[in-house]
């Protein structure tokens, strides 16, 4: 399952090439690509722990880059 992100706050190209790096990691995350210039996170995730997924990708995010801000469209 594919979701979007708008992502806001971001500081650059490098900040959103290793929170990638980082959120590819995550159990259950099976490609996740940030685009600095468009401001958008798509994620394909397993359908059926969305949720607990989601939550692990926030922690990650506040941790690397707590201003950022995320939003599913």
């Amino acid at each position: 399952m594919k979701s979007t992100f708008k992502i806001k706050g971001i500081d650059c190209a490098n900040c959103a090439a290793q929170l990638e790096t980082t959120i590819q990691k995550i159990e259950g995350i099976k490609n996740a690509s940030i685009s600095f210039m468009t401001e958008r996170m798509v994620l394909e995730l397993d359908e059926d722990n969305k949720e607990a997924i989601m939550e692990k990708v926030k922690k990650k995010i506040k941790k690397e880059e707590p201003d950022l801000k995320i939003e599913e469209i």
